[in-house]
């Protein structure tokens, strides 16, 4: 097939639902025997796969057309190795261009809705049918793209770990998480559900959730003074902000420390108290955790490089 330009370019993909049933049920009739017998709507999972495949092939035969194309699915990204002048284009939901970002340094990307009448989007601003003018655009340099600033999870064991929406530290389960907590020059020993660290792009994620329970809980108790993020937290902004669980005050553990910014100057420290069971994990990958127990330490901080989405 002759191509427009030599470009490399990089298509990340995620399996449907319907197909992570089919690898655990081992064929469609016994996932829709699961789904159906649970009261479920298997039409719908039908749906999904189809337009989803649809896209892809869609997608696939304008980008072979426009360079050398390799298809990735999102289980390889981790150990892939990008060019620094690869094009990356994801299709699938807004997670998989977060955990698609951690892995590139250099490189854009472009977000792709497969199926806007079912997803949002807020990451993925192009359908498939945009790709035809956004990918010469993003090509010859004159598509825009905004800079994704990350956090970084650096342990004293050497480990490292970036996150793009947030970074948890606590327990596996819901136990609770006990840990030596610096900000500054403040230091508290706490008892916690864990902390979030998140950035600006995760600002309307978990981070919106935790603060949502707290205003309400303020308001309850007629409480003024609600934490609260300024509204300048934006994709680009070279800060995080930190927010601590569920605290519980007690003769050993304070409640002092539980909400503020982290900035490259003032990164926060932790110092695990957990025997077992605690772990560091971002943008809710769990199953992708860095253990985090007694004799651990972790300073978490704004990533020294950027992610780059195409707008």
């Amino acid at each position: 097939m002759k191509r427009l330009t030599d470009i490399k370019i990089v298509l990340i993909t995620q399996k449907t639902r319907l197909e992570n049933l089919v690898a655990r049920y081992n064929t469609v009739g016994q996932a829709q025997f699961y789904i159906e017998h649970h009261g479920g709507d298997f039409e719908d999972y039908l749906i999904e796969d189809r337009v989803y495949h649809h896209a892809i092939q869609s997608a696939v035969s304008y980008l072979e057309s426009y360079g050398r194309l390799q298809v990735l699915d999102r289980e390889f990204v981790p150990g892939f190795l990008f060019g620094e002048k690869d094009m990356v284009v994801v299709i699938g939901r807004d997670g998989l261009v977060a955990n698609s970002l951690k892995y590139l340094s250099t490189q854009k990307l472009i977000g792709v809705n497969p199926d806007p009448s079912r997803w949002d989007g807020v990451l993925l601003p192009f359908t498939v049918a945009d790709l035809e003018k956004i990918v010469p655009e993003t090509d010859s340099g004159i598509r825009r793209s905004r800079s994704i600033t990350m956090a970084q999870a650096t342990l004293n064991d050497g480990q490292t770990l970036i996150g793009v929406n947030d970074i948890f530290i606590g327990q596996r389960t819901h136990a609770s998480a006990r840990y030596t907590l610096t900000a500054g020059a403040y230091s508290e020993q706490q008892s916690s559900s864990g902390i979030i660290v998140s950035t600006g792009l995760g600002a309307t994620g978990w981070l919106k959730s935790v603060l949502a329970g707290a205003s309400g809980i303020d308001r309850y108790c007629g409480v003024k003074g609600q934490p609260h993020i300024d509204s300048g937290f934006t994709w680009e902004s070279e800060y995080l902000y930190y927010t601590v669980r569920e605290p519980y005050p007690s003769k050993t553990t304070g409640v002092s420390l539980v909400f503020g910014k982290v900035s490259r100057n003032t990164p926060l420290k932790i110092a695990s108290q957990m025997a077992y069971n605690g772990v560091i994990f971002s943008d809710g990958m769990e199953q992708d955790c860095i253990e985090f127990n007694s004799g651990a330490a972790v300073e978490i901080g704004v990533c020294h490089h950027t992610g780059n989405l195409v707008i």
